[in-house]
């Protein structure tokens, strides 16, 4: 279990929060499948709302925004910065289109949202009285997060110059993967991936897209739980390195995975 309760460095993965078609049904379902419990949702901020492991904060859930309905559902994944609008001026300039101009967030913090070059969705979050994660690598809270892309290169290009990532290649199966560091970060703050067949960039498969891994104590008895709840599952469980994991979706179609770490 790793708790923390100060600001994250820059640049690491933070936060992680969905839009949800029916709330109170995906509320249903992470409570089911996670155990999460869940704070009051917050009219005032178009009814979002934290979800929380050991009572720590590890996600955030809100209705859909009208006329977003029909978007994809997916899970956005907030990268932490010490100045939201600065990190705005470096990620345009090296070619991120934005979604969100930075905003104010009440007394909890700052926000941006863009999509970068190869086409994958992020947020910057500066913190103010809401840190982002508080615990992590326990059941039901994040325990990785990455961001998986045919436009391999052009992605580790993109996060360097703008948030300062520092790459150690480890491969991952028949595609090119590297864990990615942070300036002042303890340990690893995720991973970037190869989809497609072009490693160099513009390769066929699937769209570039930022993920959250979730930590369970049984992938197996989540496999066969997820259809019985409202979920599904995308790819059967299977054994690597460094655990045992399953690619699954949620009510709205939102893609995670689940990972059991290995017993020792």
């Amino acid at each position: 279990m790793t708790e923390h309760t100060t600001p994250w460095p820059a640049g690491t993965p933070c936060w992680v929060d969905l839009m949800a078609i029916d709330l109170h049904r995906t509320q249903r379902f992470y409570g089911q499948l996670l155990g999460w419990e869940f704070t009051d949702s917050d009219e005032q901020y178009g009814g979002y709302g934290n979800a929380t492991v050991q009572g720590q904060p590890v996600a955030g859930l809100s209705p859909t925004m009208p006329g977003l309905e029909a978007s994809p559902h997916v899970w956005t994944v907030y990268l932490a910065t010490d100045d939201v609008e600065a990190t705005g001026g470096r990620v345009q300039e090296a070619g991120a289109t934005t979604i969100f101009e930075p905003m104010q967030v009440g007394p909890f913090g700052r926000m941006g949202l863009w999509s970068d070059p190869t086409g994958a969705a992020f947020g910057a979050w500066e913190s103010l009285e809401h840190t982002g994660f508080r615990i992590l690598d326990v059941h039901g809270a994040p325990t990785w997060l990455d961001l998986m892309t045919p436009d391999y290169v052009a992605a580790q290009d993109f996060y360097s110059r703008t948030f300062g990532f520092t790459y150690e290649e480890i491969g991952m199966g028949d595609g090119a993967y590297s864990m990615f560091s942070v300036p002042g970060g303890e340990r690893p703050a995720g991973g970037i991936g190869q989809t497609g067949a072009d490693q160099t960039g513009g390769g066929e498969g699937v769209p570039s897209a930022w993920t959250v891994c979730f930590q369970h104590d049984d992938v197996d008895g989540a496999a066969a739980l997820l259809p019985e709840i409202g979920g599904s599952v995308l790819q059967e469980p299977w054994d690597f390195e460094h655990g045992r994991l399953v690619a699954a979706a949620g009510p709205d179609g939102e893609i995670f995975t689940l990972l059991t770490p290995p017993r020792d």
